[in-house]
């Protein structure tokens, strides 16, 4: 089998280096303000990159995006490209790489000419209102609900685990609309700003020592009947979709791949009894074993993309992503702390820190992210149930009253 790219996708490659090296002093500032919302220089650099194709590249360009038709290996090429010189392929977060999708599937016209063009371009931050305290892996346990009062629906409920929600700007939030319908029946995707009255979000502090989820309380929210996604009900569905591009995001192979680049650079540079870290056998086997994963998650995410060019239903293989994603970026960010030795167990204001403490916060960061957006066990379960076709998991039996 012959692997070699034509010299077309050898001369777009130059062509994304050429990119990258002219505007290198751009994306080596910081891509977000110290409150996290993007920056000045991070809305500049994804401007330039939609003006290219480099993201959003297929997005209609009346709604913001480039505007092109998809190519694989071009996109292949481009993340391979970034991921290898450090740039940011993008900005990322919950309102470009989850609702934007989201709302291009399910979403009229009306509501993507609103709210795409000011979410791609970094202008709107949004956040993610799904679970709950009772309702956590079992979303559709929900109990947020939303009554009805002439136009408007009126919200009372809690939502807990939300990032981003102490400075973002919108919500994507579900709802339930019929309280007597069956659990996954009756409820709304509905979408609302973060200053509507009624609205209270309290930050929780994580062992990360940084406040990234919130708890988010709302008492008699009001907010137009028109600002649903879908079918009012059918937010089940809708909710399902935005989950497919959420468990896709944390499972991105681009960011294992990045990450091992970090570890090989530090393995390259520090050394143990005089012998660089690269050159020991035991820390050569794991990260051969790490390197293997990460490969393998890259064409794997080739595959799933020929799927969806193709307008196929990539089965199994789509629903292993978010499961070995984000436990390979775990240990991948364990290997980094056990090749920094002692420097490894030092955190906050240490002045022998290396990367700013980077890989002390990512591991333990990336352990939450294992629970997020479904935890490793639902994962299974959905693999096993949905995927492989194996009976259900038991509930368990009732103890009677």
């Amino acid at each position: 089998m012959d692997l070699r790219l034509s010299e077309k996708y050898e001369t777009y490659r130059e062509a994304v280096r050429v990119f990258l090296d002219e505007h290198r002093s751009l994306w080596r500032q910081p891509m977000a303000d110290s409150d996290g919302r993007p920056s000045a220089a991070g809305r500049s650099w994804q401007a330039l990159l939609i003006e290219h194709g480099y993201t959003c590249r297929t997005i209609p360009k009346e709604y913001g995006g480039h505007g092109g038709k998809a190519d694989i290996l071009e996109s292949f090429i481009a993340a391979e490209e970034f991921h290898r010189v450090g740039a940011p392929t993008g900005l990322a977060n919950q309102g470009i790489s989850m609702f934007v999708p989201t709302l291009l599937e399910c979403g009229t016209p009306e509501q993507k000419e609103r709210w795409i063009r000011p979410t791609i371009s970094g202008e709107i931050v949004w956040c993610q209102g799904y679970s709950e305290p009772g309702a956590g892996s079992d979303l559709a346990n929900l109990q947020t609900r939303a009554v009805e009062d002439g136009e408007d629906f009126i919200v009372n409920g809690q939502k807990i685990w939300t990032s981003s929600a102490h400075f973002s700007d919108m919500m994507f939030v579900l709802v339930r609309t019929e309280p007597e319908a069956p659990k996954h029946q009756g409820i709304s995707y509905l979408i609302l700003s973060m200053d509507t009255p009624g609205i209270e979000v309290r930050p929780l502090k994580t062992m990360t020592g940084r406040a990234e989820f919130n708890e988010v309380f709302f008492t008699d929210v009001r907010l137009p009947k028109t600002q649903i996604v879908g079918e009012r009900g059918a937010g089940w569905q809708v909710a399902n979709t935005t989950l497919k591009h959420e468990r896709g995001m944390l499972g991105d192979p681009g960011q294992a791949n990045a990450m091992l680049g970090r570890v090989v650079a530090i393995m390259e540079e520090e050394t143990l009894d005089g012998v660089r870290l690269i050159e020991h056998p035991g820390l050569q086997d794991r990260l051969l074993r790490l390197q293997a994963r990460a490969q393998a998650m890259k064409l794997h995410g080739l595959r799933l993309l020929t799927h969806g060019l193709k307008g196929e239903d990539a089965g199994v293989a789509r629903l292993i992503v978010k499961l070995n994603g984000t436990i390979l970026n775990h240990e991948i960010a364990a290997f980094a702390i056990d090749v920094l030795g002692e420097l490894g167990a030092l955190y906050e204001d240490s002045p022998h820190l290396k990367d700013r403490g980077f890989w002390q916060s990512t591991h333990m960061f990336s352990l939450g992210l294992i629970i997020g957006g479904g935890t490793s066990q639902i994962q299974k379960n959905i693999i096993s149930e949905r995927g492989l076709g194996m009976p259900r998991e038991p509930k368990p039996a009732s103890t009677g009253a």
